[in-house]
């Protein structure tokens, strides 16, 4: 049960209660030359008073020069901040979403709260948004998925990010700021990648964190309420805030944490069937084959397209077969993308061979066997970067070859199951869930086994 708001707030470091709603920084855009966007209502700037309208900033010899909509140059600076005053938005246009991934594309997006721009010192832009973290979860939940979505669901999604990022910024705290490299040797690579390599800012607007497209997504009170109705409220280990991991479908079997990141066991974010029937952990190459070619029942084994149109947002419902799916490439397409995407000539590709996989199915060890050269690549990231020219939908897959007279391998085919990491909440599956009447509750529970609910704020 969630307890009441006299419980003791804990963040990770029992000495350092949280006190109130924190604030935070969102990465919007970065490495930009070139920035454009419009004010709704006045900013205050320093050095320059109040200003609305468009808006150009330009990074130019160790500066940032920002005009106005009649390109007369208002102020030089490395950092500018832009302080809404009362309600005001601000517009930032070209605004990339789903980088790298299949549904990459550009919007103009608008945003609540303060704007800061900052030079790099490789003479880029950041483009930065100030916002308090419960207006910030507001568009995270609506962005990642749809405001039409089941209540319940929507409550769920607001505890589970709200769990996440203050895990997560506890964490960014402790550890370094790059992205971790397991192995790095001639004949092995294991990296991951994790949410510490931002350094100007808190999070990033993205995938790489949560999906944060400002109010441009929030088209219905329903995902407002649902923070609302949730303020303050995580998801607990002891007296530790849960780092919430979650991936739009695991295929059935959820991940372990230890598949798509560092070498260590979480308890709440082991491998669960996510099916009223118990599906066993996959442990062998052969019940891999059967259960990447099967269809099992599972919460995310959904094709109802009223469904998926009532859950998803409009650019995740392009993707149609994310429980089970299908890609296959001639090989010398394989081959180029293959030594594009690593940066290794592997000569003709010959294999694919998984030498690791989690319960769920998914590869965190993969050995590609080329006529120049054989190597290992993991974890799962890496290995649907490698794969694909955007990415695989996960590292859930056996490999199936179709080779000519002489033995020579002319195709590659990858049946897979799942979308993204499986770690954690399945969000389609969660969302059947809440269609089929289970509580916010009862949905963190299942998906993040032995913890509770408990209010901060």
């Amino acid at each position: 049960m969630v307890n009441n708001k006299s419980s003791t707030p804990r963040i990770l470091d029992p000495s350092n209660p949280l006190c109130g709603e924190p604030r935070i920084t969102v990465g919007i855009m970065d490495r930009q030359t070139e920035v454009a966007g419009r004010l709704e209502g006045n900013y205050h700037i320093e050095g320059v008073g109040l200003l609305s309208g468009k808006f150009v900033a330009k990074a130019t010899a160790g500066v940032i020069v920002l005009t106005d909509d009649h390109n007369i140059e208002l102020i030089r600076s490395p950092i500018l901040h832009f302080t809404a005053v009362q309600s005001s938005s601000f517009h930032i246009v070209n605004v990339t979403i789903g980088i790298d991934f299949h549904w990459e594309r550009k919007e103009e997006q608008v945003f609540q709260g303060n704007l800061v721009l900052r030079l790099r010192d490789d003479g880029t832009i950041s483009v930065i948004n100030e916002i308090n973290l419960e207006d910030y979860l507001r568009s995270v939940v609506s962005s990642e998925m749809s405001s039409a979505a089941p209540k319940q669901f929507l409550r769920a999604h607001a505890i589970l990010s709200r769990s996440w990022i203050l895990a997560a910024l506890d964490r960014k705290k402790r550890t370094s700021q790059e992205p971790v490299i397991g192995t790095a040797t001639d004949d092995e690579l294991i990296r991951w990648y994790d949410r510490e390599d931002h350094d100007v800012y808190d999070v990033c607007a993205d995938d790489h964190c949560q999906r944060y497209q400002g109010v441009t997504k929030i088209i219905s009170g329903q995902a407002g309420d649902a923070v609302m109705e949730t303020s303050g409220t995580v998801i607990t280990s002891g007296d530790t805030i849960c780092d919430a991991r979650y991936s739009k479908a695991c295929g059935g079997l959820t991940e372990n944490y230890q598949t798509a990141w560092s070498d260590k066991q979480i308890a709440y974010l082991a491998s669960i069937s996510d099916s009223p029937a118990h599906h066993r952990p996959i442990r062998t190459e052969e019940e891999a084959t059967r259960w990447m070619l099967s269809a099992p029942v599972a919460y995310c084994n959904t094709e109802d397209a009223r469904i998926l149109e009532r859950i998803l947002p409009d650019f995740d419902r392009d993707t149609k077969d994310f429980f089970r799916w299908t890609v296959s490439y001639r090989r010398e397409e394989l081959e180029q993308i293959v030594n594009q995407k690593s940066g290794f000539d592997f000569g003709t590709l010959k294999a694919m061979i998984p030498l690791q996989r989690g319960p769920s199915g998914r590869i965190s060890k993969l050995r590609i066997v080329g006529s120049e050269r054989s190597m290992i690549v993991g974890k799962e990231l890496e290995i649907r970067r490698w794969l694909s020219r955007s990415h695989l939908y996960s590292s859930a897959f056996v490999v199936e070859t179709c080779s000519n007279a002489n033995g020579d391998v002319e195709e590659f085919t990858f049946h897979g199951a799942g979308w993204g990491h499986g770690v954690g909440l399945c969000q389609i599956g969660a969302a059947v869930m809440a269609i089929q009447g289970f509580s916010a509750e009862e949905i963190l529970l299942h998906y993040f086994p032995s913890t509770e609910l408990k209010n901060l704020y």
